[in-house]
């Protein structure tokens, strides 16, 4: 990171701003555009990047900027600034970012910026070896921490979500509108580097791209992997911004522990098999996205970092100028 040595607060914020660009989103549209102040960031959703067929409520785009605004408070920590986050209902913006006090960059801080900057989308099986229960129960923890909930299935949960997730496939097979809208964003955003070479062989369907990519894989299979789900007592914009912001601190937190994370939203994408596992949680909450947690393949070299769009497409600087 920049030394703060006679910095503006305003460049603070704008880097801030420009390393949130890393924050994984769905279909990875990133539907966030910052505003920079002389002494806040403010952060706003993009109404033109909502997938309107497979999104229409807009959840995955509010997970997706809450994974950019925990982001950016993890940037301001790596450039020594705390932060104060206020929250609003939209609809377009979510969310302000006012500075703290200059404050001491620590170790911490610095690990979880690299994290961020050296996170990927990993669709390849995982190993044949769990993930640590104490690692899981670390990021349920962290999970918690931001408001909602990470629920690990177990036993037969983890069949009914496989059924759950084949079901949501053939719905959005059989959706033309689904399927242009998908292979629009996948032509835009998704390099053939980051897609398997062959089928993922798994128990809880990956989705479906249509063609296979260039990104070699071993003979694994998900079998030891463990899936979760990010839910909260309620279904308001509200709750579904600090369930991305959850899931960007898990992320971090998995990345640094040497865990694998994908997220799965096919389920959630298709109303009744987003109930079906609400069911599943024995309606404790509403569902905004499933996680497979797995060790990662290490005999093959990752997938490659997807396409980010320029900084200035995303950050609006004129008030600062």
């Amino acid at each position: 990171m920049t030394s703060q040595t006679n910095r503006t607060v305003a460049s603070v914020l704008a880097e801030a701003a420009a390393t949130a660009g890393f924050a994984p989103s769905v279909h990875n549209t990133q539907p966030w555009r910052w505003r920079v102040l002389p002494d806040a960031l403010e952060l706003y959703a993009v109404p033109e990047r909502k997938l309107l067929s497979v999104d229409p409520a807009g959840r995955l785009l509010t997970v997706s900027v809450g994974a950019a605004l925990h982001h950016a408070v993890v940037a301001l920590a790596a450039l020594g600034h705390t932060a104060e986050v206020t929250r609003f209902d939209g609809p377009e913006l979510l969310a302000r970012i006012t500075p703290g006090a200059p404050c001491e960059v620590t170790p911490a801080a610095m690990r979880r910026v690299q994290q961020l900057r050296t996170r990927r989308t990993d669709r390849r099986p995982t190993r044949d070896e769990p993930v640590h229960p104490d690692d899981l129960t670390a990021l349920q923890r962290i999970v918690e921490e931001h408001g909602v909930h990470l629920h690990l299935l177990v036993g037969d949960q983890v069949y009914e979500l496989a059924a759950a997730a084949g079901r949501a496939a053939e719905v959005e097979a059989r959706d033309p509108f689904v399927q242009h809208e998908l292979e629009f964003w996948k032509a835009k955003t998704l390099p053939a580097e980051s897609l398997p070479e062959t089928p993922v062989r798994s128990t809880v369907p990956n989705r479906d791209f249509g063609e296979h990519g260039r990104l070699p894989i071993g003979e694994g299979h998900d079998g030891s992997a463990s899936y979760g789900v990010i839910f909260g007592r309620d279904d308001e914009p509200a709750t579904w911004l600090r369930a991305g912001e959850a899931l960007s601190a898990a992320w971090l937190a998995a990345a640094e522990r040497g865990v694998g994370v994908l997220p799965l939203s096919g389920v959630i994408e298709v109303d009744v098999t987003r109930t079906a596992l609400r069911m599943t949680l024995s309606e404790l909450g509403y569902p905004y996205l499933v996680v497979r947690l797995g060790l990662p393949d290490s005999d093959h070299a990752g997938p490659p970092a997807t396409p980010r769009m320029p900084a200035a497409q995303l950050i609006d600087t004129s008030a600062v100028s």
